[in-house]
């Protein structure tokens, strides 16, 4: 498949102009990443004050959730209405839910709220990728996305730490409003700076495959965790919402293939490039994004390090992220070559996950770090290549749809994986029936309750912890592995330069 020319006209002309509209780009990344870091050190406090431990993972997973089922829909809203708005949009979407996050009063509206907050996450990422298609050429944007590891190192560095230490000082409600001022910022900022570009197809929107898809999604991601909603993944409900997802999936393919404007074109799985990268997308969120809450809670359990200091720690995994992905994005831009860095970081993953299930009850804090720095850094690897090799491989009309499949199945990833690590550490505990002096229930433990706990306890504490994330980790490691044998699959694609890309346009004026 020929690659797609780039735009005949650029979105932003002035360089200037263009690197300003990126940085509040990077501003709004930010904003969306940190909440999802800023959360996962404050969650054991959280449900300190709300109980129902077996909903833990649902405080992330609902907003994963909502993101991942609006992803195609902001994607393929840009591609028909332009992405200014769809994008302005969102941004408010995602600052209201945040707002509605701080005045949570029990952990049913708190849910509730960060599924309205992901409702805005979703088109914020989405839109990120989309325009940065507008503002540069493929091997420009692969050096610019890798910028964007910058801000997933700020966030991801100061977000623990912050999530830790302002729930400390001002409450965890705290976490959730530092969005406010930074969302009036970046919409303030892309109102003034970002044009607008009204597509010249006319719109069509599918409403009924957008429904079916989201339908699809909920399902497949509450039946991941139906094990603690039901009690078994093969309860009758549990079994209920399986079958409804499969149902609903096929009568998505049913609807998308006879709607003039799908939400995800079907004919784009005709490209294995962009079939390949869905399952590496959906492996890679699995493992670089679902498990930064278990991170977090293995840290407090098995070290007991505090929220703040176990913080401290994702300097290491963020690190590694950012050193993988501006190292690869850079080499991307001068090769063309993206296939590489995606084997390479999805090899890494398997290794060092592997290592992270074989840890020892004595493992020293700084071989932990560096397991997490490399951890980061196979994910760091991996993160430009799917995105810029789908943008590649798809026309250029259907960019955000693209963009939005490849986004969905990354946080589709993160959500399922988020449940499915959950059902694994609530089997766990419960299949160690190990009575703690001071701890009546360990399922309600939190950072305050094990600091109280005599020297004896928390050891105890910690060897029921690592016996119940071994086998997490090995699951994946297991999934990593499987994202490992779709990347050996890929064609080894190198992306045109500016000339190659401009090429056929000068020949079609010429003739």
């Amino acid at each position: 498949m020929t690659p797609p020319a780039s735009p005949v006209v650029p979105l932003v002309a002035s360089h200037r102009q263009r690197l300003i509209v990126f940085c509040f780009l990077m501003a709004a990344l930010f904003m969306a990443t940190l909440d999802n870091q800023i959360v996962s050190t404050a969650l054991p406090t959280i449900v300190g004050e709300f109980g129902q431990m077996e909903r833990f993972g649902w405080v992330s997973s609902a907003f994963l959730l909502a993101t991942s089922a609006v992803m195609p829909i902001y994607g393929k809203l840009g591609d028909l209405f332009g992405r200014k708005y769809v994008m302005l949009a969102a941004i408010v979407i995602f600052t209201l839910g945040s707002l509605a996050c701080g005045f949570a009063w029990s952990m049913d509206s708190l849910i509730a709220a960060r599924v309205f907050q992901g409702l805005g996450g979703g088109g914020i990422m989405v839109s990120i990728f989309s325009i940065n298609a507008d503002l540069f050429e493929p091997r420009e944007r692969a050096k610019y996305q890798s910028y964007s590891s910058l801000m997933i190192m700020a966030s991801g560095s100061l977000g623990p730490v912050l999530g830790g230490t302002m729930s400390d000082l001002f409450g965890w409600r705290s976490i959730f409003l530092i969005n406010l001022p930074l969302g009036v910022i970046v919409i303030t900022g892309l109102v003034l700076m970002l044009p607008y570009r009204r597509p010249t197809r006319q719109p069509k929107i599918d409403y009924i495959g957008a429904a079916v898809l989201a339908a699809t999604i909920t399902c497949l991601v509450a039946f991941a965790d139906s094990r603690q909603i039901f009690g078994s993944l093969v309860a009758p409900a549990s079994l209920a919402l399986l079958a409804g997802g499969i149902v609903c999936a096929c009568l998505w393919v049913f609807v998308e293939s006879r709607v003039p404007e799908p939400i995800v074109p079907l004919k784009l799985f005709r490209d294995s490039t962009f079939s390949l990268y869905l399952i590496i997308s959906l492996c890679a969120g699995s493992v670089g994004i679902g498990l930064v809450n278990y991170y977090a809670l293995f840290l407090q359990t098995t070290t007991g390090l505090s929220p703040s200091a176990a913080g401290l720690f994702f300097i290491a995994l963020t690190g590694g992220i950012v050193t993988g992905s501006i190292s690869a994005g850079r080499l991307i831009s001068i090769t063309g070559r993206y296939k590489p860095f995606t084997v390479i970081g999805l090899a890494m993953s398997v290794v060092m996950l592997f290592c992270f299930s074989q840890i020892g009850h004595d493992v020293s804090l700084v071989m932990v770090a560096l397991i997490m720095f490399l951890q980061g850094l196979s994910v760091g690897f991996g993160q430009q290549a799917p995105i810029i090799g789908v943008q590649n491989a798809v026309p250029r009309g259907d960019v955000g749809a693209a963009s939005g499949a490849v986004a969905l199945m990354r946080m589709g990833g993160a959500s399922i994986a988020i449940s499915l690590f959950g059902a694994i550490i609530g089997t766990g505990l419960k299949a160690h029936p190990v009575e703690i002096p001071g701890l009546p229930d360990i399922e309600t433990l939190t950072p305050k309750i094990l600091a109280t706990l005599p020297e004896a306890s928390r050891q105890a504490v910690a060897a029921v912890y690592h016996d119940v994330f071994s086998p997490l980790f090995l699951v994946a490691a297991s999934i990593a592995l499987i994202g490992l044998v779709a990347a050996l699959c890929l064609k080894p694609i190198q992306l045109p330069t500016m000339q190659a890309a401009s090429q056929p346009k000068e020949e079609k004026a010429a003739a």
